[in-house]
């Protein structure tokens, strides 16, 4: 049994601000929307965040500080297997960064678009209030107008009887007054 939509939710729905953004939202997630893809997206957002810079610089530092002591020998100077290892970092870390930014260019023009007709319909809407307030504004004019007419005519109406009723209560006085 299909029952139609009540008139406020259609209205919802027409005038609901992200209308324009809800077909994008495949777009919301820069890699995609599984597994793989949450986790690529929140490690491209870690590479720039100080937690990572600290935590890299302190990782080389004791790479470094490890081989140069002597306590262990598995990278000696000058430190290819490191070399090696930040090779391998900008590897998966440049094209991870290039696709979340053309991702991220690509979301923002969508939601500029989006902005745009929401904006557009904005402005149409409020052209179809001032129109129609203009046609009220009409109307109330022409009202008014024909309220006037109808007092005009009332008065005369009333100035009338009141010319009969004393020209009925003269002649009734004279009557009363020959026999």
């Amino acid at each position: 049994m299909n029952s139609p939509i009540p008139r406020d939710e259609q209205r919802k729905d027409k005038h609901h601000h992200l209308r324009f953004h809800l077909p994008y939202v495949h777009l919301s997630s820069v890699f995609g929307d599984d597994w793989f893809a949450l986790k690529a997206e929140r490690f491209a957002r870690f590479f720039g965040t100080p937690t990572f810079l600290v935590g890299q610089t302190i990782i080389v530092a004791a790479w470094i500080g490890i081989n140069v002591a002597g306590l262990t020998k598995f990278d000696v100077y000058p430190f290819i297997l490191l070399n090696l290892a930040f090779s391998l970092q900008a590897a998966y870390a440049a094209p991870l960064i290039l696709l979340a930014q053309t991702r991220q260019a690509d979301r923002d023009k969508v939601n500029s678009d989006a902005d745009a007709r929401h904006r557009e319909d904005l402005a149409s809407a409020n052209e179809e209030r001032q129109v129609q307030a203009a046609r009220q504004a009409e109307q109330l004019v022409a009202l008014l107008e024909q309220n006037t007419k109808l007092t005009e005519i009332t008065k005369q109406m009333s100035e009338r009887i009141e010319a009969l009723t004393r020209e009925v209560h003269n002649r009734i006085e004279q009557a009363n007054i020959k026999p």
